[in-house]
């Protein structure tokens, strides 16, 4: 929300000499964060210079150039006359104008500085309205400041910024969601006022009492809500005014829309003008609607299957049966109420009788219209945070007085308020409970005082208070509220900061300890860890090559995504790293490596109950709205690209390959203490033939690692033979235990080579564990050191070689290494037909 200080002044006594910071200041202290500080951004001489002369001079390309003496006194540092190349006509000798020197400096950046041009050096320039960040004056040129400024006396170099207004600031606050009533002048004003202690005065309160009660004579106006949100009918409030014979010509009012340009908003016609003028006063969104489009009655309803509206952007919206609408006669929709009008009853240029909506409607429903159509309206942020029910009279009023003060129309008598009274909630609160929730000691006249300096009426005089909300503050309806509105004014910076000590003998569980640990594992590695958002586009999963029938294809679609591109969750973390590894790739880093550790969908979601806000459903249904939440694991996935080992003068560097990722997976089981295995596989997205299951002890597979398949590189943009891998690090730590030191022996080791022919589809890591298990106790190491497939082992046929390692608590002998030798080749043997080559 912009503030004008300037228009704030009509609402609380600011001081005059009260800077932006210093407002900015005031209104922290009650909880209103600054978020910037606008205007007073043109430095540099900007005068006020009288044109002594104009020479036109047309030029080669057919444009005429005014070649301009201005008096601008001594503020040139000489008191002669400036010479100044000026574009524009609509001006002559003996104007007022308004001078920008050289070293001055405007509204984005732009400096001035004297330069040739056209023949002449041009001392500067001569402004327009749009120039200086003004809203355009109507001339469509060049400022004249006895017209913009009349009954003024000006002299020549004179300081023009204050004449303009351009001196003013503006400050941004940042409105949480509990505080929609500070969405308007009228609401920070009140809080300015609660800061400071200055007067403010509401003139809702007058405009209230000057509104004409509702009559029978009033447009037509029908609450038809047979389908409310939650029982909460959509529209509680409708107020219709109706002015006519408004000029279509009339322009804004210079000051009103300089205000709006300060509250960040573009002036557009006098009627909308209007109607967004009282939004940012009171905070009350009104709508305009041409009474000369409309035939019958305006109909408050919900939408019905099907229907359709273009809306204000041009855009035609399919509408849900939760919208409410207004309608014209129960039949053509008009506007999605609360959030856009329709294009077809807009006010145009030729609008020449008015309709003024002030209405107030539900905030669910319009919260929900707005996330629906995604449209995020001025009008739609107010309602969804809560519109004071008694305020669209007031709002009506200013409305009609403005139409009527600048737009030359007349008021029709007849006045409709359709009203169904919001009741306020009366909350009880001891006049101990604020301190005591907030470790402060409030007296009783404090907490009575506060409660009754934000509008509420509060009844009792013991030490229990009855306390009824004023109708502007919708987020007051419990005690706590209350106890933190009295912390609010007093001040927070009188509530001590006290630490809490923290409970002896907790720490990370394992889990959290596990995934510092893989972090930290792969970091140390040399990989980047990254973040990513956790959803993916639907054609990824054809991207990535997954099978039909893949299990990854299953799972939730996000009902409102963040973006329509990527509308599902995901159910690896691998395709976010990898496309992580293609937007660094694309921009000129050749050696990447990443990873990232995040929770994926697994398994299909069901369908949750639903049930009313405020109300604890029950065990049985939290229990039946936890099942239908699908598997959560976290997983852990790694990619690499380029080197991994550079080049110098050390020799030639080595490009990352399926081994790096595999070995990568492995690290990570050896820094849990879990002895993963490795076999082959042919898992998507990966090369079959350069691809690794990831296997825990127990056989169950937790993921896989490899080079990924070329078809997937191409279709994910990525270049080169880039590898990774993913692993379930939930699985993984599951499987981890503490491991145990074993001592140093003082025996030595004794090894044996073995080489086994098996069938090529057999595989290594199968062959390995049964050795492994068959050997015995005294079996220290074995590991695979060369894989052979060709025409000495013959077709269909590959030979492995391992080399087994041994030791014991004493010297073990040739004849009992090799009886253990003999033992587990003879497992091979049976287990996967594994002959003993040269035997």
């Amino acid at each position: 929300m912009r503030v004008p200080i300037d228009w704030l002044r009509e609402y609380v006594a600011v001081p005059t000499d009260a800077r932006g910071t210093d407002v900015a200041a005031a209104l922290v202290k009650v909880g209103l964060e600054e978020e910037g500080i606008h205007g007073g951004d043109i430095t540099g001489p900007v005068v006020v210079g009288r044109v002594i002369s104009k020479e036109p001079q047309e030029q080669k390309n057919g444009k005429t150039i005014n070649w301009c003496q201005v008096d601008v006194g001594d503020a040139n540092g000489t008191g002669e006359p400036q010479g100044i190349v000026c574009g524009a006509h609509n001006f002559d000798a003996g104007d007022w104008v308004v001078c920008v020197l050289p070293g001055a400096v405007l509204p984005g950046g732009f400096a001035i500085a004297a330069r040739k041009t056209y023949g002449h050096v041009s001392a500067g320039m001569i402004c327009a309205a749009d120039e200086l960040g003004l809203p355009d004056d109507g001339s469509g040129g060049i400022i004249r400041l006895a017209e913009r400024v009349p009954g003024v006396e000006f002299t020549a170099g004179q300081d023009a910024l204050p004449i303009l207004g351009l001196d003013r600031e503006t400050v941004e606050i940042n409105v949480t969601p509990d505080r929609g009533y500070c969405f308007c002048l009228r609401g920070v004003a009140r809080e300015y006022s609660h800061s400071t202690g200055a007067v403010f005065t509401d003139s809702a309160d007058d405009l209230a009492r000057r509104a004409p009660a509702a009559n029978d004579s009033g447009f037509g106006v029908q609450v038809a809500d047979d389908a409310p949100l939650g029982g909460k009918v959509g529209c509680t409030r409708y107020v219709a005014r109706t002015v006519r014979g408004i000029d279509p010509s009339a322009p804004t009012p210079e000051w009103m829309a300089t205000r709006l340009t300060e509250a960040g908003m573009r002036p557009i016609s006098l009627a909308v003008d209007v109607t967004n003028y009282v939004m940012l006063a009171l905070g009350q969104p009104l709508h305009a609607f041409d009474v000369d489009t409309l035939t019958g009655p305006i109909v408050v309803r919900r939408a019905r299957a099907g229907e359709k509206l273009t809306t204000l952007d041009d855009v035609e919206r399919t509408l849900d049966v939760e919208d409410l609408l207004i309608t014209d006669a129960g039949e053509k929709p008009l506007a999605i109420a609360g959030v856009m009008g329709g294009e077809d009853s807009e006010v145009s240029e030729s609008t020449r009788n008015v309709l003024v909506e002030a209405a107030r409607f539900d905030q669910v429903s319009i919260a929900r219209s707005a996330r629906r159509h995604k449209l995020a309206t001025e009008a739609s942020k107010r309602f969804e945070r809560g519109v004071d029910p008694e305020l669209a009279p007031a709002a009506a009023q200013l409305a009609i007085d403005l139409l009527v003060e600048f737009g030359g129309g007349t008021v029709d008598e007849g006045v409709t308020d359709v009203h169904t009274p919001v009741e306020q909630p009366v909350i009880t609160i001891g006049v101990e409970q604020p301190g005591r929730l907030v470790g402060v000691d409030y007296s009783a006249d404090d907490v009575r005082g506060v409660l009754e300096l934000i509008g509420c009426t509060v009844e009792g005089d013991g030490d229990t208070l009855s306390v009824t909300p004023p109708t502007w503050r919708p987020d007051l309806t419990t005690w706590p509220d209350l106890a933190e509105e009295v912390a609010r004014i007093k001040g927070y910076d009188a509530i001590p900061s006290i630490v809490p000590a923290a409970p002896g003998g907790r720490g990370l569980t394992p889990a959290q300890s596990g995934r510092r640990l893989a972090a930290n594992v792969l970091a140390a590695r040399g990989f980047s860890e990254i973040w990513s958002a956790p959803f993916v586009a639907v054609e990824s999963f054809d991207q990535l090559g997954y099978p039909a029938d893949d299990p990854r294809r299953i799972t939730v679609r996000i009902a409102n995504p963040l973006s329509e591109q990527e509308p599902l969750f995901r159910t690896a973390v691998l395709p976010n790293v990898l496309e992580a590894l293609r937007r660094n790739t694309s921009r000129g880093q050749r050696d990447v490596a990443l990873f990232e550790h995040g929770l994926v969908v697994a398994g299909p979601a069901g369908r949750a109950p639903t049930f009313p806000v405020g109300t604890y459903p029950g065990a049985d249904a939290v229990r039946a709205i936890e099942d239908a939440v699908p598997a959560q694991p976290r997983h852990i996935a790694w990619a690499l690209a380029g080197d991994v080992e550079k080049a110098g003068w050390w020799g030639a560097g080595r490009t990352a390959d399926w081994s790096d990722a595999i070995d990568a997976a492995l690290a990570l089981g050896d820094a849990l203490a879990v002895p993963l295995q490795v076999r082959t596989g042919a898992v998507a997205p990966f090369h079959p033939g350069r691809c690794a299951e990831i296997v825990l002890p127990d056989g169950t597979v937790i993921g896989a690692a490899g080079e990924l398949h070329p078809k997937v590189v191409g279709a994910l943009g990525l270049s080169g033979r880039p590898v990774g891998g993913e692993l379930d690090l939930d699985a993984l730590i599951a499987a981890s235990t503490t491991p145990q030191a074993a001592g140093l022996s003082n025996f030595p080791i004794v090894q044996s080579d073995i080489a086994l022919t098996v069938d090529a589809q057999v595989r290594a890591g199968e062959v390995l564990a049964t050795l492994r298990s068959a050997a015995g106790d005294d079996l220290e190491r074995i590991q695979l050191f060369d894989s052979y497939e060709g025409d000495q082992v013959g077709e269909g046929k590959k030979s492995l070689a391992f080399r087994m390692t041994f030791r014991a608590d004493r010297t073990l002998k040739t004849e009992e290494v090799n009886a253990l030798r003999d033992a587990a080749v003879a497992a091979a043997g049976r287990e996967h037909a594994a002959v003993l080559r040269g035997a």
